[in-house]
């Protein structure tokens, strides 16, 4: 990576709820700037109404293409033309379309390569998916196997294959993205006894993967393992559905949380906060997760740079280690001579 600081896109989220509010709290700490190059995907006149019912002062510059994006500023894109009538506090049609323009504008973008990592004010949690759904603050990292599901559905939902798949991709999530180098997980049960899912469904998986290699423990009955503070000897754990993640995750209040998305090229998080409809036009919502989604993002950004680059350059083979392995070479090799074909060259040379 150059010496550039990193390029922080940023969409406004709901634009009825509190995502301005957010993103103006945050860069109003002017080393903010100073961490990153932040490129907001929204609407001028839409942010300026936000500003002044907000009575901030947060200076911001329109671009017409995030490439255009300066240092030291706070970029302001425009992802869509036409007016957007604010309502605080009452979700409609209009305000979540804008937030999915702003986030498609984004997506767009980074094929392009304009940015390098991607944060999302908040918005309805359709808007935010991933392969691997993760909830991280400085003492949890937790991802989700299964997300958006009624209860009743999970246990139909929880097979094998996807159990393998999601504690496979954690385990090189915390490898490549957090720089674990070999990360302890932990995978909960589904029942608070052990049943038939834990015996035969998840069991047979920890052990296919700890023949593999990877360091995997449990299944753990959640009360205990978050009552307990099992937890804290985990590198990261895998829950099988949302609450069974989200509820002690907010619970145990460890820290700032943020929402990852991980599992896919593309770096998201997220803030852990809600569209915040009841508080927004307040000035009262807490910008502390947003700020933490920015470092967290900014982060694995730099995680992944000094993961890949030895792997794009890997050391030449020496002379020594240089082997011909084509089946031609491996059949002419000749075979070793037997004891009493040694003591008859032998006896040859001695008589010549």
């Amino acid at each position: 990576m150059d010496n550039k600081l990193i390029r922080v896109a940023i969409t406004h989220g709901d634009t009825n709820g509190v995502g301005y509010e957010l993103i103006f709290k945050t860069f109003e700490a002017q080393e903010m700037l100073e961490l990153c190059t932040p490129v907001i995907y929204g609407s001028p006149k839409t942010a300026a109404f936000h500003r002044n019912a907000l009575q901030m002062q947060v200076p911001f510059t329109n671009i017409g293409n995030a490439q255009d994006a300066k240092e030291g500023r706070l970029n302001m894109l425009v992802t869509f033309p036409q007016e957007v009538k604010v309502e605080f506090g009452k979700p409609t049609e209009e305000s979540d379309a804008a937030a999915l323009k702003a986030l498609i504008k984004a997506k767009d973008d980074y094929q392009k390569k304009a940015f390098d990592v991607l944060v999302t004010a908040p918005t309805v949690e359709k808007h935010f998916t991933a392969p691997l759904p993760m909830l991280v603050n400085d003492r949890l990292r937790i991802a989700m196997a299964t997300s958006g599901l009624p209860i009743k559905d999970v246990p139909k939902a929880i097979t094998q294959e996807l159990l393998e798949e999601k504690s496979s991709l954690l385990h090189q999530t915390l490898r490549r993205d957090f720089r674990i180098s070999n990360p302890r997980i932990a995978i909960l049960a589904l029942n608070p006894q052990p049943g038939d899912e834990e015996t035969q469904l998840i069991k047979p998986v920890i052990e296919k993967l700890q023949e593999d290699k990877i360091q995997i423990f449990g299944p753990y009955p959640a009360n205990t393992f978050f009552g307990e503070g099992k937890f804290e000897a985990f590198d990261g754990v895998l829950a099988l559905y949302d609450e069974q993640a989200m509820t002690p995750f907010k619970t145990l209040d460890l820290g700032e949380g943020v929402c990852y998305a991980a599992g896919q090229d593309i770096i998201q998080t997220a803030p852990l906060n809600d569209a915040g409809f009841s508080i927004a036009g307040k000035g009262i919502a807490d910008e502390s997760s947003m700020r933490h989604a920015i470092y967290l993002a900014i982060d694995i950004c730099r995680n992944r740079v000094n993961y890949d680059e030895p792997l794009k350059n890997p050391l030449k083979k020496l002379y020594h280690e240089k082997r011909d392995e084509s089946e031609k070479v491996r059949f002419n090799i000749p075979k070793a001579k037997e004891p009493t074909e040694q003591k008859d060259e032998k006896k040859a040379e001695q008589k010549d």
